[in-house]
């Protein structure tokens, strides 16, 4: 172990200044109290801020703490001024819990070349303009990373959210472990680990996640994860029946997401939903081996089936708002993100704006499609949903409100949602049955034309009309011998925008490459 002194650290007329940035839930304020309590019981006086961020929309929570050594405090005979708030260019030790965070801190100008040290988990939480994006929105975290090695002094990132999760802890522990491998602070490593010990709350675990982040701070090995426990396979006879039909009857290339497909739908609907899907992935992989060349492929086409099937078939209708608005894990994750204590009640307030169609698409099939076609019947309801409402589902009023809309899921199949969604997704399969055979490049394209198919209300409508317009031309332009390249752009160019200008640019161009009586006609009835 490197012995580290105070002789190595300019502290005399200046204190060591670390900016934390995390989300709720990372255990930000946690790691802030740990180099409090390490800071006071090792000689220093010690300070700590926060300042409230929005999460990922204009960045993380910033916990501030500035170190003095008592010893100058002493000698200088006064206690030291110290800062509610990181300065550009002045921070020592930037401390990031999601990989974004640091480009934050980078663009804030928190890390300098010439003493900044950096330390950050690699790995990502989503941003909301990620999520909103209609096609790939994940930002690159590739010119982050650049950047940040051409301006910290050192900088040490590895994926700390897997690290805790192996060692059963929080993000928190391993960050704290990172700090002490780095030798950016003046004190020793049982110093670090004593004060995880005087928090009393989850010490072994907390301890273990501390050990994997300083080895591997260090550049060694992390530690091996504690040995699991049995009971890996699903106890439930009909999960084990579904699990063994995905290792027994598909492909190798499909059974990672046919697993997560699976997993996705049981917790949507229920088994016997699941069984449904494994049916229509088993006919796609069967074809596709029939018709060989799959294994060369790799079993793309029925490896992306199994995974849009899986999101279109667990599509977002209000029973599934409500469900997982009343979960118990949200009610959590909201509370740890307030940072509430345990005795304190915290009151979530929901907005729900319900149009006259996701109304009618939660009734009976039968009297949904009644009140659609009946203008008169739509315009009376549409009175009651100008507006919305906000629903408090901390007090019992709002949250039965929406626990029951949630326990509507048993009747869901017979809903006119489920019977408009599942023919369009057999129309769907049945174009790409056909074209396994005859054009294998082409029904895979058609498969990933789901892409555009998702969301909830004028999101899923915007989507569902773009994904008419490209089967349209699908079927105007059948003999091209481009086809399977022109659907692709054209999917692209649904997925660049969410107002549409893309698609219908390459719309207009295709239109003007489209030999006179040949017209595109788009799900709206418009001509192209």
């Amino acid at each position: 172990m490197k012995e580290v002194g105070l002789s190595q650290f300019d502290t005399s007329n200046r204190p060591i200044t670390i900016a934390i940035m995390a989300m709720g839930g990372q255990g930000g304020g946690v790691l802030a109290n740990w180099l409090v309590d390490l800071a006071e019981h090792g000689g220093y006086i010690a300070q700590t801020t926060s300042v409230p961020g929005v999460a990922q929309r204009t960045g993380a929570t910033i916990y501030y703490v500035e170190l003095f050594p008592q010893e100058a405090a002493r000698k200088a005979g006064r206690e030291p001024v110290l800062a509610l708030m990181p300065v550009p260019g002045d921070v020592d030790i930037v401390i990031a819990a999601e990989f974004m965070e640091v480009g934050r801190a980078l663009q804030r100008g928190f890390i300098t070349p010439e003493r900044t040290t950096v330390i950050a988990s690699s790995h990502r939480v989503y941003g909301i303009s990620e999520k909103m994006a209609m096609g790939d929105g994940v930002l690159d975290p590739e010119p982050i990373r650049m950047g940040v090695q051409e301006s910290a002094k050192s900088f040490i990132h590895f994926d700390m959210e897997a690290a805790a999760e192996a060692q059963g802890s929080v993000i928190s522990a391993v960050l704290f472990g990172a700090v002490a491998g780095s030798d950016a602070l003046p004190f020793p490593r049982e110093a670090f680990a004593d004060a995880i010990r005087r928090g009393g709350i989850g010490v072994e675990a907390s301890l273990r996640a501390f050990d994997a982040g300083e080895r591997q701070a260090r550049g060694e090995a992390a530690p091996a994860a504690p040995a699991s426990t049995p009971g890996a396979e699903p106890v439930d006879p009909e999960l084990r029946e579904l699990v063994s039909r995905i290792e027994t009857r598909l492909p190798q290339a499909v059974r990672f997401n046919a697993r997560e497909g699976v997993r996705r739908l049981v917790d949507y609907q229920d088994p016997a939903y699941a069984r449904d899907y494994l049916d229509r992935v088993e006919e796609i992989a069967a074809l596709e081996t029939e018709q060989g060349g799959g294994e060369a492929r790799d079993y793309r086409i029925s490896a992306e089936t199994a995974r849009h099937l899986a999101l279109w078939m667990s599509y977002e209708d209000t029973i599934r708002v409500a469900d997982l608005k009343t979960r118990a894990k949200r009610f959590k994750r909201v509370h740890d993100e307030v940072r509430a204590e345990s005795d304190q009640i915290v009151y979530v307030t929901e907005f729900m704006h319900p149009r006259v169609e996701e109304i009618c698409d939660t009734l009976p099939a039968g009297i949904g499609r009644w009140i659609l076609n009946s203008p008169r019947v739509c315009s009376l309801l549409g009175r009651f949903t100008r507006r919305g409402r906000h629903i408090q589902t901390a007090k019992l009023q709002g949250f039965l409100l929406l626990y029951t809309l949630a326990g509507m899921r048993r009747w869901r199949r017979s809903t006119l949602r489920y019977a408009e969604e599942r023919a369009r997704i057999n129309a769907w399969l049945e174009r790409v049955r056909g074209l396994v055979p005859a054009d294998p490049m082409l029904a895979l394209e058609v498969v990933l034309c789901q892409r555009l198919v998702k969301g909830y209300g004028d999101t899923h409508a915007r989507g569902l009309s773009s994904f008419n317009m490209l089967i349209q031309v699908l079927d105007t332009h059948r003999e091209r011998s481009d086809i399977a390249e022109l659907l692709r752009r054209l999917r692209e160019a649904a997925l660049a925008d969410e107002g549409g200008k893309a698609l219908r640019a390459a719309l207009d161009e295709l239109a003007r490459e489209t030999p006179a009586g040949q017209p595109v006609e788009t799900a709206r009835g418009e001509t192209v």
